[in-house]
């Protein structure tokens, strides 16, 4: 499919090639954060599972690419936005993830939340060397705290909106909209 399109006489390769980029720097944030959430399952990882420290770096990472993301789409929707604007909405994300941060310090002081309990595994099989993941029919299911199903939440609502305006842009330039 994709060689038919790019092969179609008039196709318009410059505009196909910025709108898949500018839809992967909205989707990967949600992959990232997704990562995270596999990185953090004990009863997949067991020893191996990501550390406090790790996973403030790695929120930290996240929230960069959010507000990369975000950057990126409102570009793609108005072109004509001053680096100022930029400046804003880099410094603002940037406050809410520090805001965001504090308060998640807040409730939960002691280690983030993670996605499963370990099971019950003897220490012996604890020992990061021989740690193997067990097979999936006994892996037990995916409980979420509500902190990370609100997130959950608040990502599915920003992919649908930045996705969709990302692709009615899209949709615009292709049928003739100005740029």
């Amino acid at each position: 499919m994709a060689a038919v399109l790019v092969l179609a006489p008039g196709t318009p390769l410059g505009l196909l090639t910025n709108a898949v980029q500018t839809l992967a720097g909205v989707l990967l944030p949600s992959a990232t954060v997704f990562l995270l959430l596999l990185c953090n399952d004990k009863a997949v990882l067991g020893p191996w599972v990501n550390t406090r420290g790790i996973n403030l770096f790695t929120g930290a990472a996240i929230a960069v690419l959010v507000m990369r993301s975000l950057v990126l789409t409102v570009s793609v929707l108005f072109p004509g936005i001053t680096g100022m604007q930029i400046l804003g909405i880099v410094i603002g994300g940037s406050v809410l993830a520090v805001a965001i941060a504090v308060g998640v310090s807040a409730v939960s002081p002691v280690s983030l939340p993670t996605s499963i309990t370990l099971p019950s595994v003897p220490p012996s099989e604890l020992n990061c060397d021989f740690w193997r993941m067990p097979p999936l029919e006994q892996l037990p299911p995916v409980r979420l705290s509500t902190l990370e199903r609100v997130w959950l939440i608040v990502l599915r609502a920003y992919l649908v909106v930045a996705g969709g305006l990302v692709l009615i842009r899209i949709v615009t330039l292709a049928v003739g909209g100005t740029e």
